[in-house]
């Protein structure tokens, strides 16, 4: 069995080819059940931790069929102990005998796919003249989505905003090495940008309805629960929305489960995912002034297009 460490991840998944991957991988279809969720209480006073399975598996061997599940642990009192709050590993096997093949970094090929997915969306509601762009968070994902972002739009103004000055200044620096044109937004305003991407924790609205520009896209990929949330419901009820899948958002996503209790919205309000823009079904953005949403949970479908991409790149 090969083990493939994150170095060696973002070596064989460079962003077109990952976001090709998954564009395949969301029009042909897989079995890919909503994640499996399984608390983990800790000791004393410690928050509880949370135990994820998500498996996907494709069509038998003789067909190029695969199976994959990722496992992933989230732990906030790891914090304290100096590790990431999410550790994460994915076994990837053969489709008709079952024999492992690869066991690959969970972490890095989370980050990136999750990017892709993005850019995926990006290419089919984002103006392709997109030049600013607002990325609101200052961690993994938001690195890998302002790398993601500059790599599929003619992008000359990456501006980082975190809740923690020091950590956007960071991320600012490390992107601004790389040779993107990075810098540190001095608040939250999301006016004036092209496209608006948020990986957070946040649990109350961070991106506004009212204060979006017109012909914006908004990138949401941070709340992944129901009780979180990083944009209000006036933003919903004002944009074209659309998700990875669909059956994802209306059960985990913050934005729009919130968004729907307050009367704000409507399911219908989720116009389509990421499956009928890759199929045709749905144009994406169609008019230059037209405010677009993404909203994104993660598709288990993701984390195996990507594996097999990386198994067969090695």
């Amino acid at each position: 069995m090969r083990i493939v460490t994150a170095e060696q991840l973002r070596a064989a998944l460079p962003w077109a080819a990952l976001e090709q991957a998954l564009e395949a991988m969301f029009r042909q279809g897989c079995a890919a059940p909503l994640r499996h969720r399984h608390p983990l209480p800790q000791p004393g006073d410690e928050a509880e931790g949370m135990l994820l399975l998500m498996p996907a598996w494709t069509g038998p061997a003789s067909a190029g069929g695969f199976t994959g599940v990722k496992i992933v642990h989230v732990l906030p009192a790891n914090g304290a102990r100096g590790l990431p709050a999410v550790q994460a590993v994915y076994l990837l096997s053969d489709g008709a005998t079952g024999v492992p093949l690869a066991m690959l970094d969970g972490g890095e090929l989370t980050d990136r796919r999750t990017a892709a997915a993005s850019t995926l969306a990006g290419r089919y509601l984002a103006r392709p003249d997109s030049r600013r762009l607002l990325v609101m968070g200052a961690g993994r994902v938001a690195t890998t989505l302002a790398e993601a972002w500059c790599g599929r739009f003619p992008i000359e103004d990456v501006a980082i905003w975190a809740r923690k000055p020091d950590q956007a200044e960071a991320l600012a620096r490390r992107l601004a090495a790389h040779g993107l044109p990075a810098r540190v937004a001095s608040s939250p305003d999301p006016g004036g940008f092209d496209i608006v991407s948020c990986a957070t924790l946040s649990d109350a609205p961070l991106v506004r309805g009212a204060e979006i520009s017109p012909g914006t896209h908004v990138d949401l990929v941070g709340a992944f629960r129901p009780t979180m949330r990083e944009s209000d419901g006036a933003l919903l009820a004002r944009a074209t929305v659309v998700a990875d899948t669909r059956a994802g958002v209306l059960a985990e996503a913050g934005d729009v489960v919130q968004a729907i209790a307050e009367g704000a919205i409507t399911e219908a309000a989720v116009v389509a995912d990421l499956e009928a823009l890759t199929r045709g079904a749905h144009p994406g953005r169609t008019r230059p002034d037209e405010v677009t949403l993404f909203k994104s949970v993660g598709w288990a479908g993701e984390d195996l297009a990507a594996a097999i991409l990386a198994y067969q790149a090695g």
